[in-house]
């Protein structure tokens, strides 16, 4: 009897092993996968990945047959970043140029193309960006008017590309910083043009970012601001957000409500629209968004 229970105690105790070793094996399975699982959300999001990075470089230099490859597809949601450029040279030719600074400043300036296009009317442009990687290879571009890098196909095939900027732009007319939207150097000085594309509701104080612009744009300057609204505590706290919430009062509020309020006592909005963009992700898995535009002038 001793025996049978001593057996039955080792059994049991040699079971009870294994099955805490299984749940240790599959708990340590689970971290595993969940800790995967975070870092490949973080490199879609990481502005200083490989892969963003690509994806950036297409979406601003990318020819229409290397973004959308399709006969059919939203063609006019192509070439955003040249777009936004070619908005603010056009509202520039209704003003009275010799009034205000032959600068232009591209806040979250990415990859570059924005800036580089801006030259066309400005005699100097400075391009800021958060990312590290992205003004790495603005500057490769200034330097060299070219930069190689490859697109996704399937997972891990992909494509070599090449990133070239116009020939007929004069690239020494750009600089470009690494810096932070919500804290810009105090010595930058006015201009006559300041563009935030794509930005604000990628701030963790978009606030901040705004009561500062009065002093970056000169009196009679232009001011573009385009933006999806697609606000997330990812980027945001709440309670630093534009827009997109209920208030203690249940009222909504609206991002393009909280810029009139911001920014109408030292600008005047001239402009309100909409401009699609089209981000490439993969061959057949893409980005397709509406932009609000919304052009102020700088009081006088």
């Amino acid at each position: 009897m001793s025996n049978l229970l001593s057996n039955y105690q080792h059994y049991f105790i040699g079971g009870a092993l294994l099955v805490s070793s299984g749940v240790a094996a599959y708990s340590t399975y689970k971290l595993l996968s969940l800790q995967k699982s975070i870092d490949a959300n973080k490199e879609a999001t990481d502005y200083e990945s490989e892969k963003v990075l690509s994806e950036y470089l297409v979406f601003h230099y990318g020819a229409p047959h290397e973004v959308l490859r399709y006969s059919y597809g939203p063609k006019d949601a192509l070439d955003f970043p040249k777009r936004v450029a070619d908005e603010c040279l056009r509202v520039l030719s209704t003003l009275d140029k010799y009034k205000i600074p032959s600068r232009a400043l591209d806040i979250g300036c990415a990859v570059g193309r924005t800036s580089f296009e801006l030259t066309k009317g400005f005699k100097d442009v400075i391009g800021i960006d958060y990312s590290h990687a992205f003004v790495e290879a603005c500057n490769i571009m200034k330097a060299n008017g070219s930069i190689e890098y490859s697109i996704q196909e399937e997972w891990r095939l992909m494509t070599p590309c090449t990133a070239v900027v116009d020939s007929n732009i004069d690239r020494s007319k750009v600089t470009f910083q690494q810096g932070d939207a919500c804290n810009l150097p105090l010595d930058l000085g006015q201009f006559g043009c300041v563009v935030a594309a794509n930005l604000i509701c990628r701030l963790h104080t978009p606030v901040d970012f705004l009561n500062r612009l009065s002093s970056l744009v000169a009196p009679g300057g232009i001011l573009l601001i385009t933006s999806p609204y697609t606000f997330s505590p990812e980027y945001t706290p709440k309670k630093h957000m534009l827009g997109g919430f209920k208030d203690k009062y249940g009222n909504p509020v609206w991002a393009s409500e909280t810029l009139l309020k911001v920014l109408g006592v030292n600008f005047e909005q001239i402009e309100n629209k909409e401009m699609p963009f089209f981000i490439r992700e993969t061959a057949h898995k893409n980005q397709w968004t509406v932009a609000c535009v919304t052009i102020w002038k700088r009081k006088e």
